[in-house]
Parts: C-alpha cells; structure tokens; sequence
C-alpha cells in the first residue's frame, strides 16, 4: 500500500474514532448481562403459578423483582460508571448519559410487557421480547460509540424476530434468552476495540464468534438436554388403561371421535358457572397417543405411525377471536374459534 493511500485510512480511522467518540464501559454490559441471565434461567423455578396461584399476585411479583433488579442494576451503573470516570479525569459526555438512559426505557418497556402479557396473553413472546428490546439498545449505543455493538444489536434483533417466525418451543428461546444476555454480554464487553475502525472480515469473525457463543452452543445443549429415548412399545387401548390403571410408563391410545369434556371455570360479574364448571365437549377428529408417567400425562404425543412430539415442542392453543351478537333469529349468542394445533410445522 502506498503511503498516500495509508495517510487516507489514518485520517478515515481517525474521523471515524471522533464520530464515535462515546465509550461504553466493559461493567456495564456486564452488570446488565449476567442477573438477566440468571433471571432468565430461573423463571421456571421461581414465582411459579404452583407457587402463587393467583395470577395478580404472580404478575405483581413478578414486576416488583423485575423493578428491583433492574433498579439495582442501573443505579449501581451510574455510580460505578461515573466513579470510573473521574478516576480517570475523563469528561461523562452528555450524549453517553441520554444513550443510557435509553437502555433504561428500553428495559423498563420489556419488564412492563412482561408484567401486561399476565393479562393479556402472549407469554410464548416474552423472551423474543426481551431479545428486541436489547437488541433496539445495543444499535442506539454503537451508533455513538461501538462498531462492534451495532453488530451485535442487529444480530439480537433477529435472533428475537426469527424464533418467533421459527415458531421455537418456548424452553429453546428461554435458553436462547439466557445466552445473550448472560453469555453475549460479557463476551461482548472483552470483545470492545475503543471504537477503532475494523475491516469487515475481521467484523465477520467477531461476529460470527458471538453468535456461536449465544445462538449454537445453547440450541445444541438445549437440545442434548432433551435428547431423552421416548418408548416405542405399542399403546394400550383407553379402556384397558382404565381396567388397570396407572402403573410406569405407559402409551395410551385415544382413537378418533373420543370425548374430551373440557371443564371451564368461569366467573366475573357477567357471566358464573355455579359450584360446579362449564363442561365443553369435544371430540377428537383423529387418534392420538399419549405417554403417561406414574398416571401423569407428561406432555408428548404422536399420531399413530408418526414419531413423538416431545412436551418442549410448540403445541399451539389459541382463541383468534371471540365475538357477541344478537339477532331475532338466535337470541343473545356468543361466538368463537379455538385453534388446537400439535403437529409442530
């Protein structure tokens, strides 16, 4: 390279080192990363439905130890960040504070989705949710200052987008969850060059390293986790399940045009069910077998002469709509649809 041509790309690194001139502190990736991570790994351990049935006390609790985490962590970020940087006589740049303060609407809006979807459903989206959010404030910080951490937003973005349009069980992007922020973000803050200017196949290496670390590593474990051998005995009919009752493991076949009576609980002050439920009858359209453990159903499921669906995988209920009338036909009627979907597409 000639030496006109190498002034040129000291002088392009240098402009582009005084465009990004915020620097975000290596702590602070890490105090966001590692108890969200945890967190992560947790929710299925704590504040359960088993331990607290009522779903507004759940839904409180779980918002006032989202509120106190989160609370904790960006208090004990300020203070640090700004002992740091007058430890090393630096200037706390106004732009650096405001970015900051963006990462904490963005996790402030995640925890507030959380604690909204106790209510008004979407669960199977929290961690996706998560993922977006997190990714929104990576982008925004390395617009100021880090390269690195735009990457690294964008790839949080999609990774949260396309396991939804994936359709991944629940259990895989908890996981996936747990990963970007306990693993990403530390790995992210020894991964930090100071803003210096990259060329793009050493960004594709830092990339690609990354996404290893927090996309491959936890679906393969994940998935070795739940690599268990289902039986492939053949099923007892439901009636012989019932002469002999539950005993191991055992695969029950229920054949097309069973009755499921689905009992409903319904209560308000519109609508009560009296002391005893509301019983919805259905019938299954085509067989179906089950695998029971001890007498309890543990979750997977086959159609006869296919493989097992495992309890981890998607099994999607859903109610797209509900809707009133009332006609001179019918009278006062309430309609809707219930979608029950097991095979996972």
């Amino acid at each position: 390279m000639s030496a006109p041509a190498r002034q040129l790309d000291a002088i392009h690194a240098m402009l582009s080192a005084g465009h990004r001139n915020l620097r975000i502190e290596r702590h602070t990736l890490m105090l966001w990363g590692i108890p969200a991570g945890l967190l992560f790994v947790l929710s299925e351990s704590i504040l359960t439905s088993a331990q607290l049935p009522d779903l507004t006390q759940r839904a409180s609790a779980w918002l006032a130890l989202l509120a106190a985490v989160l609370t904790t962590i960006a208090t004990v970020d300020w203070f640090w960040t700004r002992k740091i940087k007058a430890t090393r006589d630096e200037a706390w740049s106004f732009i650096h504070r405001q970015v900051l303060k963006i990462w904490w609407l963005m996790m402030g809006l995640a925890a507030l989705t959380t604690f909204a979807m106790f209510f008004y459903g979407g669960a199977y989206m929290v961690c996706a949710v998560w993922l977006v959010f997190l990714g929104i404030s990576l982008y925004v910080h390395g617009l100021f200052s880090e390269e690195l951490l735009e990457w690294a937003g964008i790839m949080t973005l999609l990774i949260g987008i396309a396991s939804l349009f994936a359709r991944l069980p629940y259990e895989t992007m908890r996981w996936l969850a747990a990963a970007v922020f306990g693993l990403g973000l530390p790995l992210l803050a020894f991964m930090l060059d100071r803003g210096q200017h990259r060329p793009l196949p050493v960004r594709l290496l830092q990339i690609s390293s990354w996404l290893t670390a927090v996309l491959i590593v936890p679906i393969w474990l994940e998935h070795q986790a739940h690599n268990y051998q289902l039986p492939e005995n053949p099923a007892l009919s439901l009636a012989d399940y019932l002469a002999k009752g539950p005993a191991g493991e055992t695969v029950i076949a229920l054949p097309a045009g069973t009755s499921i009576p689905v009992e409903i609980d319904i209560s308000g002050d519109i609508f009560s069910s009296g002391n005893k439920p509301t019983v919805l009858p259905l019938k299954l359209d085509q067989s179906v077998e089950l695998l029971l453990r001890d007498g309890q159903l543990t979750g997977d499921v086959r159609f006869p002469g296919e493989n097992w669906q495992q309890s981890r995988q998607v099994h999607l209920i859903s109610i797209p709509w509900i809707k009133a009338e009332l006609t001179p036909e019918r009278g006062p009627l309430v309609r809707s649809s219930l979608i029950v979907q097991l095979r996972s597409k």
